[in-house]
């Protein structure tokens, strides 16, 4: 192999040199011969050759990488892209190559992190070569649905936040809902329900049937909105979560899917029992069944949390021992529930702790209060126009 190399440098016309590299390359590619292999890299990368046949061998051998065994294609890769670390910015494009190919293996293998590890160390910044914001845009989104397939929210957010300054001038429809559908489950596995739930609610109101060489077919549709439906019953109850539950109660769509009844239930502010929370616990994903530091689930804490607030419909006040009762909990953990969302306005009403009771407050006082106020208005408003007639002026209607 040495002699070989070593006839290969000796040869001084360009054209037959690269010939005969070409030639052991082969060879090498062949055999699937590691050993040779390893070598023929080191010699390409000395200063026994000129940068310009070197770069145009290592283009062909990026190229052919994937005729290899799975295997050896991954340690010759590997081997081939740390002997090129000191030279990097003189070997970019063959980088850039040997990087997808080796991505592309370990995708095919659902290996997901590592296909991202290895698309993530392609520069996209490099002044070397011409990279439009397209090609930057797919990679990171690309980068970010693989960290996605192993639920990694941390890494695939940091790409994502790159994509978010290249997706404003985008003109490209795939990439532009990748990004979308990336987003949505960045912030669901955060646990940042109710934005998640907008964001794929928004994704399911998609019109266009075909976008690019993408076909959107109803079954994805109804899979963003079911998804919807779902982070917006694990969000935290309040007066935006009965917004977006109204919204989704009133679209039709809904009343086709499996998760409608328990989406009716929430929106109507039944209280939950535990035979329809452990149906919807099947459908969830293992994120959102969670065990938070307080030693409810995530799904728990939605459900104690809506059925309190069912309750302070239907109660003017409640003990402690009977609240932590109905919601299946102890009292003091009731209690605490409560005091955190009268705190935080998400539920009206007050705690008597000495007497162990809790308050509800009704807004119909302050609706009926609010209703008076708009005819209050509406009538200083028809005294004014009625004077202007008096007057002579003309009113326009």
């Amino acid at each position: 192999m040495e002699s070989a190399l070593a006839g290969a440098a000796a040869i001084t016309d360009p054209r037959q040199k690269v010939e005969q590299y070409k030639h052991i390359l082969s060879s090498i590619l062949t055999s699937n011969d590691v050993v040779r292999a390893k070598m023929l890299i080191d010699h390409m990368l000395s200063d026994d050759v000129p940068l310009v046949v070197s770069r145009q061998l290592l283009q062909t051998f990026a190229q052919d990488l994937g005729s290899l065994e799975p295997e050896i294609q991954k340690e010759i890769a590997h081997y081939t892209l740390n002997q090129i670390q000191p030279r990097v910015v003189s070997f970019e494009e063959q980088v850039l190559i040997i990087r997808e190919k080796l991505a592309e293996l370990y995708e095919s293998e659902q290996e997901w992190s590592k296909a991202a590890q290895m698309l993530s160390g392609i520069d996209l910044d490099s002044g070397m070569r011409v990279i439009d914001d397209t090609y930057r845009l797919s990679k990171c989104v690309h980068v970010a649905r693989l960290y996605l397939e192993d639920d990694d929210a941390v890494k695939a957010e940091a790409f994502i936040n790159k994509a978010s300054f290249l997706v404003s001038n985008s003109q490209h429809e795939v990439l532009n809902l990748q990004y979308k559908v990336c987003y949505a489950r960045i912030l669901d596995l955060k646990r940042k329900f109710l934005e998640a739930a907008l964001r794929y609610y928004n994704i399911s109101q998609i019109e266009k049937r075909q976008i690019g060489d993408e076909e959107i077919d109803e079954a994805a549709l109804e899979q963003a909105l079911a998804a919807a439906i779902t982070c917006t019953i694990l969000a935290a109850a309040g007066p935006q979560r009965s917004r977006v539950l109204a919204t989704l109660y009133k679209d039709e769509r809904c009343s086709k899917l499996k998760i409608y009844p328990i989406l009716q239930k929430v929106y109507l502010e039944r209280i939950l029992r535990k035979p329809e929370i452990d149906a919807f616990a099947e459908e969830l994903k293992p994120h959102q069944k969670a065990l938070l530091p307080d030693n409810f689930t995530v799904l728990d804490r939605a459900m104690i949390e809506h059925n309190l607030l069912s309750a302070s419909k239907l109660y003017t006040n409640i003990s402690f021992d009977e609240l932590g009762t109905l919601l299946g909990i102890p009292p003091h953990k009731a209690e605490k529930i409560a005091s955190r969302m009268i705190y935080e306005d998400r539920m009206r009403g007050s705690i008597d702790q000495v007497e162990a009771v809790i308050h509800f407050e009704d807004d119909t006082e302050e609706l009926q209060q609010w209703d008076q106020q708009i005819v209050g208005v509406c009538q200083s408003l028809n005294d004014i126009l009625d004077g202007m007639a008096k007057k002579g002026f003309v009113i326009p209607v």
